[in-house]
């Protein structure tokens, strides 16, 4: 009887926030794994999540068509989790995200092997966002090269090593005073080991052909909600200020250069406006995080375990600052 070290996954994009947690639920399955990356010599980390020799890294970059048709070589299942939230120089929203997946859905239909492609909620090609649009685009191109591919759109993921909880935090720390953009808007967030569980659900064969799953996690909260669960996770009282969206956005056409927590750029505040949570046409048919049989974990359960750096006093603080 074949096991699933008999069978090869490829994952693009394998060393990002998404991707080692993705690799480390392939290894814990016994599949042979390679990891598709621009750095291979900065792939080390993932070396550990499996046994001597499982886990192997490789070069690609999917606006080079000849290295991804090379990497995809005698794979079974390929895995494209290559994404980027704001664009610089060469990676833009159009040649990473949307022509990037084409690329990879292409040389995956070549190979003859199965694909996840790791979409997001929201993508729309009628959206004001280009993100969105161009998420919408990569969808499209996939299921065109390879229409038996699986879909998987989380909503905004939050563990450790993520953009979204800790870079809050980070602003917390910084001032007493905190921006709202969208305090009204609505998300899901998701935990990330829930979606990775998903995506090697997925390479097990549990999902229905050419179907996309919207991923959220078990609570939709409001930005507002947000952060006034992250505030008492790090236990820091500030004020939150309303910021409208016209100022948003012209403050992001200057924090988009910023560095670290300070970056914002005009796209996200176009998304920001609007609601990322799973729609009700895919509760109806069965396609979110439930039917592949996850609880999935609630923020209030899980950033405690990560962002306790981020409190006065570190792990042993026990009052608010």
């Amino acid at each position: 009887m074949a096991s699933n070290m008999d069978t090869l996954v490829t994952v693009f994009g394998g060393s990002g926030f998404l991707g080692r947690h993705v690799v480390r639920a392939l290894a814990k399955r016994d599949y042979r794994i390679r990891v598709g990356v621009r750095r291979p010599e900065l792939a080390g980390h993932l070396q550990p999540l499996g046994k001597v020799g499982q886990i192997h890294a490789v070069q690609a970059n999917l606006r080079y068509p000849a290295s991804v048709r090379t990497a995809l070589r005698d794979s079974h299942v390929a895995i494209n989790l290559v994404g980027i939230l704001s664009k610089s120089g060469a990676q833009t929203f159009d040649a990473v995200v949307a022509e990037g997946a084409a690329t990879v859905a292409k040389a995956a239909a070549a190979a003859g092997a199965r694909m996840v492609h790791v979409s997001a909620i929201g993508a729309d090609a009628r959206s004001a966002s280009a993100y969105a649009r161009a998420k919408a685009a990569g969808e499209k191109a996939v299921l065109a090269a390879v229409p038996s591919a699986t879909i998987l759109r989380p909503s905004v993921m939050f563990g450790p090593e993520d953009q979204f909880a800790n870079r809050f935090a980070a602003l917390a720390r910084m001032s007493p005073v905190l921006p709202l953009i969208g305090g009204a808007t609505k998300l899901q967030p998701v935990y990330v080991g829930d979606v990775a569980t998903a995506v090697a659900d997925a390479v097990d064969g549990r999902t229905k052909a050419g179907a996309v799953y919207e991923l959220g996690g078990p609570e939709v909260l409001t930005m507002r909600e947000i952060w006034q669960i992250i505030l008492r996770v790090i236990e820091r009282e500030r004020t939150l200020v309303p910021l409208p969206f016209a100022a948003a956005r012209f403050k992001a056409m200057f924090l988009q250069f910023a560095p670290g927590a300070l970056k914002l750029t005009p796209d996200q505040v176009t998304m920001l406006r609007t609601d990322n949570v799973v729609s009700e046409a895919a509760t109806a048919a069965g396609l979110t995080l439930q039917e592949f049989g996850i609880s999935p974990d609630s923020m209030e359960a899980v950033l405690p375990q990560y962002l306790w750096r981020f409190r006065k006093a570190g792990q042993f603080a026990t009052k608010g600052a």
